[in-house]
């Protein structure tokens, strides 16, 4: 009995020792069990489920953590916006009035703004409308002024200082787009081919994949048929709805942002691209449009040369009058017989006593019959009209080429702002070689006046004959608004960098004074040693004839010429009527569809437009 007691007593302690055991184990079970499932929770972020007061930022240890992290944050609503923000920061046209901040490309620099806190890639380039938190800003470059994108080729200013007076011209003539829809067409195209590849991973959207594909190849067969809106079907509006309602809806599924980011910036490529090969090729073509003879201006002469033969006229010139130095000479370098003919026509007009007044007319072998038959059937009443070939002259060794007065556009900045209103853009027109020629030529003559072919005269020039030079060689009238010293172009050496320039256009000669101080030589002198050395001609013509005139101007009154009238927009109409003559410098002549609309009657009063080879040649300026 007492066995079996003991027997049971150590069967019930051993009972309890393995209940113990069991708790013991399953405690440990319990506590391996949570150890496993906490980290698990804080894996898949359910610890984000849980409200806290404060707020708690979480940085990713790695930008592949960060954006498998931010993969699972967002709904596809969150991704459609990541796509808008992309498409709205690589826009290549941007607000006028948005604040703008260049940021780091640096990928590892952590902030703490929206876009950091949503998971969304941050531009390297520029971010618009950035949060307050994003305190790092770098400085704003020269183009970004005021919290502005200035495009500074679309202000005049700038205009005139790259282009001279082309993007005025631009603007005068500006006319409707022909092909704002096939541009339209093209955007949506490119858009359209962003989208396409990331829908086309997705099985579930086959049938949005099918229509975006059909839409696609669909503008491309129209765009293929159409370079303007005139070309496009009749029923291109249903096409744009059908594209915009595709577009749309891919636009509503994520996708990948990589893929329509590099389409777009290839947009923005070709389209840069093209815009700056269409303003080069503007440019080219308004420059050549300044540089040919239109085709009507080369029909006239071509008409007038044959009809000079046909007829067999017989030009009785009166070479007493040519000769001779108690008269009123004017002598005109062209190649235009409009031009020639406006200025004598509006010289003649004005004249007290037209009888007294000799016109010279120096032009090339091209342009020498022409030249002469038209002043045979268009004569300017008592004036006498001489006519002559440069290239016939008889002038010892001397250069007998034609070369008009020279024009050289001189633009001034002021400061690094391209766009600044303050620019300035100036053409001076300045003797050439021929010039330099007219005391061997005019070797009987003692004073003459100089009209370059671009001048319309609304006064009598008689008074000029009764100036006191004061033993100055050239009366012309003086730009100050451009100095000496300000031509970077211009070698220094011993001249007066203070010194106004002179203008060419209306110029009193005093042949005279010209031979006894032998300015021709001299300026043969300064040519010959400025010459070589890569610099162009024209260079070297415009410094030679600055410092071989140089304290030999007699500045004539400002009233006595007007010049701008060939790139200047905003003369004043009263300060046009009180000139005595009007230049056209510049490369807008009244002659050129270029030429300034409000300028160009004061110069077509002028031209006879009753002779018949002007309606058979379809000149119309």
């Amino acid at each position: 009995m007492k066995g079996g007691g003991v027997g049971g007593g150590g069967g019930g302690s051993g009972g309890g020792g393995k209940r113990r055991w069991k708790v013991l184990v399953i405690g440990v079970l319990v506590l391996v069990i949570l150890s496993m499932l906490v980290p698990l929770a804080f894996l898949l972020g359910l610890h984000n489920s849980f409200h806290s007061p404060g707020i708690v930022t979480v940085q990713p240890s790695s930008p592949f953590e960060r954006s498998r992290i931010n993969a699972t944050k967002h709904s596809q609503t969150d991704l459609s916006k990541r796509v808008d923000q992309v498409l709205q920061k690589i826009n290549p046209v941007l607000p006028k009035k948005i604040d703008i901040n260049v940021v780091s490309r640096d990928m590892n620099t952590t902030s703490i703004s929206d876009s950091k806190k949503k998971g969304l890639p941050v531009s390297p380039a520029v971010v618009a409308n950035p949060s307050p938190a994003n305190k790092t800003k770098t400085e704003v470059p020269p183009k970004v002024v005021q919290g502005a994108i200035v495009n500074a080729d679309e202000t005049q200013s700038t205009c005139q200082v790259k282009y001279g007076s082309y993007c005025l011209w631009r603007e005068e003539n500006k006319e409707p787009m022909k092909d704002a829809k096939v541009k339209h067409m093209k955007d949506l195209l490119f858009v359209a081919r962003a989208y396409y590849p990331s829908i086309a991973k997705m099985p579930s959207q086959s049938k949005l994949t099918r229509d975006m594909k059909q839409n696609i190849q669909e503008f491309e067969r129209i765009l293929s048929e159409s370079s303007a809106d005139a070309d496009l079907p009749p029923q291109v509006d249903k096409k744009f709805e059908k594209m915009d309602a595709v577009i749309s809806k891919a636009k509503s599924f994520p996708v990948d942002c990589n893929n329509v980011d590099k389409k777009l910036r290839q947009i923005l490529d070709l389209t840069e691209d093209e815009a700056s090969f269409h303003m080069k090729q503007s440019v080219f073509l308004y420059q050549l449009a300044v540089h040919t003879m239109p085709k009507s201006l080369h029909c006239l002469s071509m008409r007038l040369t044959v009809e000079y033969f046909k007829s067999g006229s017989v030009d009785v010139e009166d070479n007493e009058k040519f000769s001779d130095p108690s008269l009123l000479h004017f002598v005109i370098i062209s190649d235009n017989i409009l031009a020639s003919s406006v200025v004598i026509n509006s010289t003649v007009l004005h004249a007290r006593d037209s009888k007294n007044f000799v016109f010279h007319v120096l032009t090339d072998e091209q342009n020498y019959f022409a030249m002469k038959q038209w002043f045979i059937r268009n004569p300017c009443k008592q004036a006498a009209i001489q006519v002559l070939n440069i290239e016939k002259l008889e002038l010892d060794n001397s250069d007998r080429t034609l070369s008009l007065p020279a024009e050289f556009r001189v633009s001034f900045l002021s400061g690094a702002n391209l766009a600044s209103q303050e620019n300035r853009t100036y053409y001076l027109s300045l003797f050439t070689q021929s010039h330099y020629l007219l005391p061997k030529i005019f070797h009987k003559l003692k004073k003459v006046v100089f009209l370059d072919h671009d001048v319309v005269v609304q006064r009598d020039l008689s008074p000029l004959w009764e100036l006191n030079m004061e033993g100055k060689v050239n009366g012309a009238v003086k730009e100050c608004a451009v100095r000496l010293g300000q031509l970077k172009s211009l070698k220094r050496g011993s001249f007066d960098t203070n010194a106004c320039l002179w203008m060419s256009g209306l110029n009193v000669i005093d042949l005279a004074r010209w031979r006894e101080l032998g300015v021709s030589e001299t300026y043969q002198k300064f040519y010959k040693q400025m010459n070589g050395g890569g610099i162009s001609r024209e260079a070297v013509a415009l410094q030679a004839s600055l410092l071989t005139f140089q304290d030999k101007i007699y500045a004539l009154d400002d009233k006595w010429a007007l010049s701008g009238l060939g790139y200047d927009y905003y003369i004043n109409t009263q300060t046009i009527k009180n000139a005595a003559t009007l230049h056209y410098n510049g490369n807008m002549k009244p002659w050129l569809e270029l030429g300034i609309p409000q300028y160009k009657n004061y110069w077509r009063k002028h031209l006879n437009r009753e002779d018949r080879f002007l309606s058979d040649c379809n000149v119309n300026p």
